[in-house]
């Protein structure tokens, strides 16, 4: 198959290197608003290039993979299924939940799959936990952890577009926990702080957060996230249940040290890059995506799958700034 990348920046140019690599993939067609990028993909991939989203969609690529900024996810959305083209998009699907809603319902009950990115569905942990789960090898669940942590922040200009913490870093762990546990989340609350980067502050945000989260079955979730994590990139879920309990991250290179004596786990050296924790998850969710264009299998991660995240997003950041309990309903709409 044919597949057209929109948008070369670190993870487009990733997307080019797995896709590149797919007996299934023929050839790659991209774009860049930067000429230097694409030029670099064409060079390194041996794919053709198009000069807009236009030229792009209408060099006959079966699938298009959007990897651009954030505010084009929309417009772009449209455009490739309107185009009669799968579409795979970064999260989220758009700046706003608004937006968001609107691109789901110009795409909802149609033909043309979406499919947004949220890699950690296709880790080999979290599938095996949420194998577990559903089998019910931990019997019922009481209480989840997640964890985030980054090594450091991204620049001031990122954080001042991100749309804050809990809508830019912890939604990952809102996604999971969803597609772990099978289950919904009711009722958040939510606290933040800022400890280092001045500019995370200054731009209305928190560098370290913590969520706790009732899901509608009573289970407690608490997720934890923060920009400042030294000894590297930290992600993890910790799954309890009557019977067993369960985790997810527990390998060598987790960038943590024990205190007690004579323990050598983990044997390091620490993740220290999201890149790093989740390339071979990246590799499999864009394998999946060419099935997905294929025909042969429905999206794995849906645009509504994506808002629900969002939905959980928003009520956090209600939550931290009202310093309140805010149940999902207060903000979901329709």
């Amino acid at each position: 198959m044919r597949i057209g990348i929109l948008g070369l920046g670190r993870i487009g140019a990733f997307h080019a290197e797995t896709l590149s690599a797919l007996d299934t993939v023929t050839s790659l067609v991209v774009a860049d608003p930067l000429a230097d990028a694409a030029k670099a993909a064409a060079e390194r991939f041996g794919a053709e290039i198009a000069d807009s989203p236009e030229a792009l969609l209408a060099a006959g690529v079966d699938g298009l993979v959007v990897a651009a900024a954030t505010d084009a996810h929309p417009a772009l959305i449209r455009a490739g299924v309107e185009a009669g083209v799968p579409v795979f998009c970064e999260k989220p699907v758009a700046r706003t939940m608004a937006e968001g809603m609107a691109v789901r319902d110009a795409v909802r009950g149609g033909a043309v799959p979406v499919q947004i990115g949220f890699n950690r569905r296709f880790d080999a942990g979290f599938a095996a936990a949420r194998e577990a789960v559903r089998a019910g090898e931990l019997g019922p669940l009481h209480t989840v952890r997640c964890t985030t942590l980054d090594p450091a922040p991204p620049p001031a200009a990122y954080i001042a577009a991100s749309g804050g913490i809990f809508r830019d870093c912890s939604v990952h762990d809102f996604d999971v926990i969803r597609w772990v546990t099978g289950r919904e989340v009711t009722e958040v609350y939510a606290v933040g702080g800022n400890r280092g980067a001045g500019y995370i502050g200054e731009a209305g945000d928190a560098d370290t957060t913590g969520a706790l989260l009732t899901l509608d079955d009573g289970t407690i979730a608490v997720v934890s996230n923060s920009r400042h994590n030294g000894r590297g990139h930290d992600v993890r879920m910790e799954l309890h249940g009557f019977t067993d309990a369960l985790a997810v991250g527990l390998d060598d290179k987790l960038p943590l040290r024990s205190a007690e004596a004579g323990v050598g786990f983990p044997a390091g050296p620490p993740h220290d890059f999201f890149m790093d924790r989740f390339a071979a998850a990246y590799r499999a969710e864009l394998a999946a995506f060419t099935e997905v264009v294929a025909g042969v299998r429905p999206s794995p991660c849906t645009v509504e799958d994506a808002l629900e995240a969002g939905w959980i997003a928003e009520a956090c950041t209600l939550s931290r700034r009202e310093h309140r309990p805010v149940r999902l309903a207060e903000v979901r709409q329709t």
